[in-house]
């Protein structure tokens, strides 16, 4: 997956965060915790992406010099 494509994803979750965190602020209380459950995931998927890109920008062992 290209470091475009992983920007492009992280910025899409981040959004999708900050809605979901406006949503339980101002959901009910019986549809907030289904609420907070995909928030929690997003959060989750959101920092593997950010730990992704974190590892494309890193040089390949093989290329380090000595």
């Amino acid at each position: 997956m290209s470091i475009r494509l992983i920007a492009k994803d992280i910025y899409r979750l981040y959004q999708e965060v900050e809605t979901l965190e406006e949503q339980v602020k101002n959901t009910s209380s019986e549809k907030q915790e289904a609420v907070k459950d995909l928030l929690r995931k997003r959060r989750a998927e959101l920092i593997r992406m950010q730990r992704m890109l974190e590892g494309a920008k890193e040089p390949p062992s093989y290329r380090k010099p000595w």
